[in-house]
């Protein structure tokens, strides 16, 4: 009997030492890291802080007015994608382009998107369809308007939706991560292919619509595989920002 008043005290006890937890808030504000990574993945991808760029921790920190802890954590994450060369006792700077960083992108983004695609014409509804088409009607605007920086967001955008109604949400942070390299590319790009892009982003809409997966797959794929053919032309037009071991290996 005294055995079982123990296990019921220690029982009751531990009962009332239990952790209570509240649901995490999922719409998390960014932290001061997250801001300042996106603050410098900008201004890198869209070739403000151009390849050869020297970066101060203490200068960023003081430009951005935060300390230099996530400065210090945004440059980590930026080297980690290969953005930012940090080398001790020495100056860290922006990288340039590397071709085969880019090519090694586009496989990546490419096997993960066509089944984003396939998932997201299964899931497929008329609030899909419109949430696409709004977005299209913004890349148009933003062409007229000849604003790259709109435009590339709403390409991403597009995407990003796509993965939101294939149910697979977390797929674009990790196409996002590992498209990185492409971005300076596209970037240089846009002045002539932000036309070129969009009229694939309507030959992809219209195979949505169509509810042809076949074809949306050819016309996703063709669209994915475009920098593969217009790097060397980019990059001989654009040698100051590339590799120039891969210039002189060519």
């Amino acid at each position: 009997m005294a055995d079982d008043a123990r296990r019921k005290a220690t029982s009751s006890a531990q009962a009332n030492t239990r952790v209570q937890l509240t649901a995490i808030d999922h719409a998390r504000v960014p932290s001061v890291t997250d801001m300042v990574y996106d603050a410098l993945y900008h201004r890198i991808v869209e070739l403000q802080l151009r390849p050869g760029t020297k970066m101060s921790e203490a200068e960023v920190a003081s430009q951005l007015g935060v300390s230099r802890q996530p400065v210090r954590d945004a440059f980590y994450r930026l080297s980690q994608q290969g953005f930012l060369l940090i080398r001790p006792q020495r100056a860290t700077t922006v990288t340039p382009i590397s071709v085969s960083a880019v090519h090694e992108a586009r496989f990546i983004r490419t096997a993960l998107e066509m089944e984003t695609l396939r998932a997201a014409m299964l899931n497929m509804t008329d609030a899909g369809i419109a949430r696409l088409e709004a977005n299209m009607a913004a890349q148009k605007a933003a062409i007229a308007n000849n604003d790259r920086a709109e435009f590339h967001e709403l390409d991403d955008a597009l995407h990003e939706i796509l993965c939101e109604i294939a149910g697979h949400p977390k797929v674009w942070a990790i196409i996002k991560d590992n498209k990185a390299h492409m971005d300076r590319v596209r970037y240089l790009s846009l002045g002539k292919g932000s036309q070129l892009a969009y009229e694939d982003h309507c030959a992809i809409m219209e195979t949505i619509k169509a509810g042809d997966l076949d074809a949306a797959s050819t016309q996703m794929r063709f669209h994915l595989d475009r920098i593969r053919h217009i790097i060397e032309d980019i990059r001989a037009e654009h040698g100051e920002f590339f590799e120039q071991e891969e210039q002189r290996g060519a």
